[in-house]
């Protein structure tokens, strides 16, 4: 549901016309300068010379400004400036371009900034042309230890980096499947456990009631998180300074082929979840969709979105291959990351622990929020609220526990790509097999211009 906080002190939406930087023409930059800090043994990093009375700047998307609004409301007594942005959304690489700009410049940085990209954490836990990463190590003294024991196993390991932790998650975002209970009761249809069974109903579907869909892979993120990560295929995987893409294992060509049959009977579709006309087309048409916690809030329950029932949707486990591991993907799980620039620390702690943890943390969630207590007052909330059917506390907790470790946080995301050479090719009528070279090749690209090199 949608919350409203009074205005902010300063709203700035961040320049949309900032030209993209290549990360070739990044590295020929000159070097900026940190300031005039020390290193602070207790944090672990050079601080900047600090001020209690400076105004801390945040960077969020959309989605996450009423939380930013929320702290402003309930800490009047920290100046604040809420600048949105496109959160990194669909590997757009705005938020490494911009701080790269400000490293040149030596001035600029943002105290904390929110990613919709894990990845991001790959570079800015670097140095960059002798301007020191961008991001604070939080473990180190900054962040009492305590308070990161809060967070829920294993959230915080794609943000460590040689046992620093360089940002802290928002949310989990474990697939699920997601069904319309009414629907399935009035077809006779199960549920499916399998991506067996999951192909299967959609030959039933497709013969039976023409017209009705399954899913969705017409955003950047469906394909490669949802069907290749949930499906174990090893297309994005990293390892030190190693990236490979290999298409050809089993698990790829299962999950290519199973997303092709589906294309071609028409229950899954290239329309975006998010597209002005997708409510009009499937809210009544849609059968189930494997895809993140986050569906709960985004789609399900928004307004703005399809908007159901109670009692319409329920949400089984992941989708798994029969004869695979119990596992399943993971379509983000946004992350906060402090600036190792920031000259008010003690604010940006005070804002971290908030977004994070806070009671605002749980109840303005779309999602499974990262640290346990806020979890626990989410599905709490949900399973009190009635609104699905199945198993939802138990379904979601146990994909929060079951993501597939074989994927890969290299510093470029497979959104990119996918959004440039396949999208287009199967709105276009092709296969995502005729293309799935082109894509490779594509990735391999950007993996060797960020530095890494290529496994065999």
């Amino acid at each position: 549901m949608p919350h409203h906080f009074p205005g902010a002190r300063r709203r700035l939406a961040l320049a949309g016309g900032l030209a993209v930087v290549s990360a070739l023409a990044l590295s020929a930059c000159s070097p900026g300068t940190t300031g005039g800090g020390e290193t602070d043994s207790a944090y672990g990093f050079t601080t900047a010379d600090q001020d209690a009375s400076s105004a801390i700047t945040v960077w969020v998307d959309s989605s996450r400004e009423p939380l930013a609004q929320a702290f402003e409301t309930a800490n009047p007594d920290v100046a604040l400036n809420i600048e949105t942005y496109d959160g990194g959304a669909g590997g757009s690489g705005s938020f490494q371009q911009k701080v790269a700009l400000f490293d040149q410049s030596g001035e600029g940085w943002p105290d904390v900034v929110f990613s919709t990209q894990q990845n991001d954490t790959s570079w800015v836990s670097k140095e960059n042309n002798g301007v020191q990463a961008f991001a604070a190590p939080l473990n180190k003294g900054f962040l009492d230890q305590s308070f990161l024991d809060g967070f829920t196993d294993g959230a915080l390991t794609p943000m460590t980096v040689d046992d620093s932790v360089y940002g802290l998650r928002n949310d989990l975002a474990p697939v699920v499947f997601w069904y319309n209970q009414a629907l399935f009761d009035q077809f006779g249809y199960a549920v499916p456990t399998t991506w067996e069974e999951y192909k299967d109903l959609s030959d039933k579907v497709a013969a039976e009631h023409p017209g009705y869909i399954l899913g969705s892979v017409g955003d950047s993120f469906q394909a490669p998180y949802v069907y290749y990560w949930g499906g174990e295929a090893p297309v994005f995987q990293v390892d030190g300074d190693s990236f490979s893409s290999n298409f050809s294992d089993p698990n790829s060509e299962k999950v290519t082929e199973l997303i092709d049959h589906m294309l071609a009977n028409g229950t899954l579709v290239t329309d975006s979840v998010f597209g002005s006309d997708f409510v009009t087309k499937y809210k009544d048409k849609m059968l189930g969709i494997p895809g993140p916690a986050w569906y709960a809030g985004a789609l399900f329950q928004n307004p703005e979105s399809l908007d159901y029932a109670a009692g319409t949707i329920g949400v089984g486990g992941p989708l798994t291959w029969s004869d695979g591991d119990k596992v399943t993907g993971n379509v983000g799980g946004g992350v906060w990351y402090a600036s190792s620039h920031s000259k008010n620390l003690d604010a940006v702690k005070k804002f971290l622990e908030f977004v994070t943890s806070s009671d605002d943390a749980a109840t303005l969630a779309s999602g499974l929020p990262a640290y346990q207590s806020a979890a626990d007052a989410w599905l709490k909330d949900q399973a009190a609220s009635n609104f699905y059917t199945g198993d939802f506390t138990g379904n979601i907790s146990s994909a929060a526990e079951s993501v597939w470790q074989g994927w890969g946080y290299p510093s470029f995301s497979i959104e990119a790509a996918y959004s440039k050479v396949v999208l287009p090719a199967i709105t276009a009528g092709k296969t995502v097999a005729s293309v799935s070279g082109a894509w490779k090749t594509e990735l391999d690209n950007q993996a060797q211009v960020q530095g890494y090199t290529l496994a065999e």
